[in-house]
């Protein structure tokens, strides 16, 4: 069986299995009175039911677990390394840990400074399966320099919290980390498959179904946001996905290519913590100051227009992503 064949097995298990979830999961969230009131941050008008995450976790988990057991079935010899099960059982413990964090504080609430000590711990036992930052390629060179591991330790914990907060704190307009994500995802599907990572691929293709069949219902005006539970478990799939390409390949420019494809969330969440530091306020403290709050309050667009104009960003930094990593030119996934 061709691993094509599994990734979109993967895509399209995923994509309607998250269609079919989300309306459950938000019938749950009513229910049960999880709901986001009306916050200057995201700009409600009225309260949304905030576990949407869940239905892509659930989406994404499914169509991983289907698409693994097929492939076992019919072609044994795909998952040939103990390392590809390893790194996916990894990835979906650490995905599971922080989408309990994000559920506890989207249900419960949860401190700044417990969400952030537990965020740590997530990425110190991520760490324990060998998702570590052990080298990366000097950007525009074939210099590839190795860490020691007194430096790697802090450097992937910083990566994880960078990236799971980055795409938290994109989460202010209806549907945009939805839309965002799976462009971002889009792409770096494309560089894993062009430098034939198995795992990420297949983690990339389940996560973009996920994200495409929550986008109908999150998309403005949204029937359901994503909440930490969702913002925190893509942003943690990210992480992960990256550390792993990057340790098993030498990727042109390294880790600047995942870091170009979500520069939106990325240099948006820098300024921010800039921005508030400045001020003396916590980096923690919401604001206005994010690039969807300007486009909207100092630009006069529209939620929609805001949203589909950061599409469109997204979209030409991961095709600038897809050109510095090298593209396709050296394919290594069967097809």
């Amino acid at each position: 069986m061709s691993l094509w064949v599994i990734f979109l097995f993967a895509f399209i298990t995923a994509t309607f299995t998250s269609l079919l979830a989300t309306p459950c999961v938000r019938a749950l969230a009513l229910k049960a009175g999880v709901v986001d009131p009306v916050d200057e941050r995201r700009m409600h008008d009225q309260p949304k039911p905030r576990i949407g995450g869940l239905a892509i976790y659930l989406a994404f988990a499914f169509a991983l677990f289907v698409a693994i057991g097929i492939a076992l079935k019919f072609s044994p010899t795909i998952f040939h390394k103990a390392d590809d099960i390893h790194d996916i059982l990894g990835l979906l413990f650490g995905g599971t840990m922080i989408l309990v964090v994000g559920l506890w504080d989207d249900v419960m609430g949860m401190r700044p400074r417990d969400k952030f000590v537990a965020q740590v711990v997530v990425a110190v036992i991520s760490m324990s399966y060998g998702f570590l930052i052990s080298g990366f390629e000097v950007p525009f060179t074939h210099l590839y320099v190795n860490v020691p591991i007194w430096i790697g330790v802090p450097l992937t914990i910083i990566w994880y919290l960078g990236m799971m907060n980055a795409l938290n704190f994109l989460d202010g307009l209806d549907g945009l980390l939805t839309g965002v994500a799976c462009i971002s995802g889009l792409f770096l599907f494309a560089i894993a498959v062009g430098h034939g990572q198995l795992v990420p691929a297949l983690v990339l293709g389940a996560l973009v179904g996920g994200t495409l069949g929550f986008l109908p219902y999150n998309f403005s005006p949204a029937k359901i946001i994503l909440g930490d539970t969702g913002s925190l478990f893509i942003g943690y799939l990210f992480a992960t996905v990256s550390i792993i390409v990057t340790a098993k390949v030498a990727i042109t420019v390294s880790l600047l290519v995942p870091l170009v494809a979500l520069a939106v969330p990325v240099v948006d969440t820098a300024v921010a913590i800039w921005r508030r530091v400045r001020a003396g306020k916590s980096i923690a403290e919401a604001d206005r100051g994010h690039l969807h709050h300007i486009l909207v309050f100092r630009f006069g667009l529209n939620v929609k227009q805001a949203v589909l104009l950061i599409y469109v960003v997204s979209f030409a930094l991961g095709a600038a992503a897809y050109v510095l990593s090298g593209g396709l030119a050296h394919v290594r996934v069967a097809i």
